[in-house]
């Protein structure tokens, strides 16, 4: 496994073995091992593209355009692992245009927490900021340097002043992890809640197509 850096500027390559390619966000990696390996899904593989694509959500599709071009010929099948994540329904064009099928929902922040929940509760989350596990780990490198707030921390009103809370979605029971989240809500100056999420609908997901 790739530290978090790597995971978020290089991606992950495939290994070239397994019938069913995978290709996902590189925010999602740690996840998706352990899944497999939890699972014995040895006819699946894993590339990840970089994660701080999610940093200009355009240059997704063509990044995952590429990525099937490049490696789907060697796979019976393959699935992507992205929800819409601010592509505006360009990412499913892609896929669909490939034959691929990808995950349900606009972001993992939804199908971390599993769509219909994360739907109910919209209405009244609407000033909220989410954290997975791995933003929490990457929280400067995806919020705090690139919103210039290490150089600029008067910036944080214009950005984060109509926030309310920070929503850490724990994918795992880490105290770590908990901390860190905990940190950066204080750093942002918004109210911390903690909310156990699992894999949600991505495990659903991963489940269904090892089936298949």
């Amino acid at each position: 496994m790739p530290d978090d850096a790597t995971l978020t500027t290089d991606g992950l390559a495939p290994t070239g073995r397994g019938k069913v390619l995978l290709i996902a966000c590189g925010a999602l990696a740690r996840e998706i091992l352990a899944l497999i390996r939890l699972n014995g899904w040895t006819h699946m593989d894993v590339t990840c593209l970089p994660a701080i694509l999610h940093n200009t959500p355009d240059a997704i599709p063509d990044a995952v355009s590429e990525a099937i071009a490049r490696h789907g010929g060697s796979y019976d099948a393959v699935k992507v692992v992205y929800a819409d994540c601010g592509t505006g329904g360009r990412l499913q064009a892609v896929c669909d245009a490939a034959g691929a099928e990808m995950i349900e929902g606009p972001h993992c922040y939804s199908f971390f927490e599993g769509n219909a929940v994360f739907a109910a509760r919209a209405e009244d989350e609407f000033r909220a900021f989410y954290l997975t596990d791995f933003l929490a780990r990457q929280f400067d490198a995806f919020v705090w340097r690139p919103l210039g707030l290490d150089r600029h921390p008067d910036l944080r009103d214009s950005y984060f002043g109509h926030y309310e809370k920070l929503v850490y979605q724990a994918q795992t029971d880490d105290a770590a992890l908990d901390a860190r989240a905990r940190d950066c809500a204080a750093r942002l100056g918004l109210a911390y809640e903690r909310r156990f999420t699992g894999y949600g609908d991505l495990a659903t997901a991963l489940e269904g197509w090892a089936a298949r």
